[in-house]
């Protein structure tokens, strides 16, 4: 009878054990690198030699957890980590909705070119101009990129056109998608902290927990 118990509890505690190792490993996947944001959008300290933690979404202006996530996560992450200069933030598009998040992104991409500053107003534009429902619906079309930068004084309205007609940034879009590619991005949005894919993205203490443990070194 000793014998059983023992046996019993020592499945019992192996099975914990493996739950508990389980859930480790579930929280979190880490590369041997973090995401390349040369030239990519930054907000927060741009010179990389004093950021000294990178926080990266892989978004989808036609995805509305990305809109959400701009909306609940990513203020929270400004005030605690952003506007204190501990993390900077970068944007990958992630076209994972066809050809109306390839022409957001190309728009994207275009207004970072033509105006760095812009670039975050019209990111913020973008996303408010996003239906509440019917995601599906067609909705990113040139004519409303057009009127989302008319409202920004900074933007080029005759050049952004152009651009957007020759697909002048394409090449800056393919980047991006291989950036998708190298680090396995399923979903949008995917966040990642330094070289860490977090799992749950609108988990924000998760997200706290290893920026503060990135900060410590």
């Amino acid at each position: 009878m000793k014998i059983v118990v023992i046996i019993t509890s020592l499945v019992f505690l192996l099975g914990v054990a493996l739950v508990v190792l389980t859930n480790d490993n579930s929280e979190k996947e880490t590369y041997t690198e973090q995401p390349d944001i040369e030239g990519q959008p930054v907000l927060g300290e741009d010179d990389e030699d004093d950021a000294l933690v990178t926080v990266v979404e892989f978004g989808d202006f036609k995805c509305p957890a990305c809109k959400a996530w701009g909306e609940t996560i990513f203020p929270q992450l400004t005030n605690d980590y952003i506007d204190t200069e501990e993390v900077r933030f970068s944007y990958i598009n992630t076209p994972f909705h066809g050809t109306e998040s390839t022409l957001a992104s190309l728009a994207a991409e275009t207004v970072l070119d033509q105006n760095p500053d812009a670039y975050w107003d019209f990111h913020n534009a973008l996303f408010a101009e996003q239906p509440s429902s019917n995601h599906d619906n067609q909705w990113v079309t040139v004519d409303k990129i057009l009127e989302v930068a008319n409202e920004i004084q900074t933007i080029d309205i005759e050049e952004l056109e152009l651009a957007l007609e020759e697909q002048s940034k394409i090449e800056e879009v393919n980047k991006d998608v291989e950036l998708v590619e190298d680090f396995n991005v399923q979903m949008t949005p995917s966040i990642m902290v330094n070289d860490i894919m977090v799992e749950d993205p609108f988990d924000y203490e998760a997200i706290k927990n290893l920026i503060e443990q990135e900060l410590e070194g």
